[in-house]
C-alpha cells in the first residue's frame, strides 16, 4: 500500500517552473543593470545634444605615435600622442563659425604654421 500524499507538498513540476522564472528574472534585472551602467551617459546625458570636442584629423607617424587635430567649440589644438603620453602641441588659431565634422582641417597647413613659430 502506498502512503498517501500529503496536500502540503507543492508539485515538483510548479516548484521547477517557479524556480527557473525567478532565475531568468534576476538575470534580466543584473543585465539591464550592466547596459544601463555602461551607456548612462548615452541615454541620460547627451539627450539631443550634438558633442562639442570632435577629432578633426588625426594622422600617424609611425608605431604608436600619431598627430591629432582636435576641436572644441571654437578651439582648436594640435596635439601628439605615443607611448609616453598625450602632449599639447600647439594651439591653432580659432575656427570661424561651428566646427563642422564633414570639413577637415588642413593638416598640412597647420603643421607648418606650428613649425614656423618654434623657429
Amino acid at each position: 500500500m502506498t502512503p498517501p500524499l500529503d496536500p502540503a507538498l507543492p508539485d515538483t513540476g510548479l516548484a521547477a517552473l517557479r524556480l527557473l522564472g525567478a532565475l531568468a528574472l534576476v538575470l534580466a534585472l543584473f543585465f539591464a543593470g550592466v547596459w544601463g551602467f555602461r551607456n548612462w551617459q548615452r541615454v541620460f546625458v547627451l539627450k539631443g545634444k550634438s558633442p562639442k570636442m570632435n577629432i578633426l584629423e588625426v594622422r600617424s607617424l609611425g608605431h604608436r605615435h600619431a598627430l591629432y587635430v582636435v576641436g572644441y567649440e571654437q578651439q582648436r589644438l594640435l596635439l601628439a600622442t605615443s607611448p609616453a603620453g598625450v602632449a599639447l602641441i600647439s594651439h591653432l588659431p580659432p575656427a570661424e563659425g561651428p566646427v563642422p565634422d564633414n570639413v577637415p582641417v588642413s593638416f598640412t597647413d597647420a603643421l607648418r604654421q606650428v613649425l614656423s613659430r618654434k623657429t
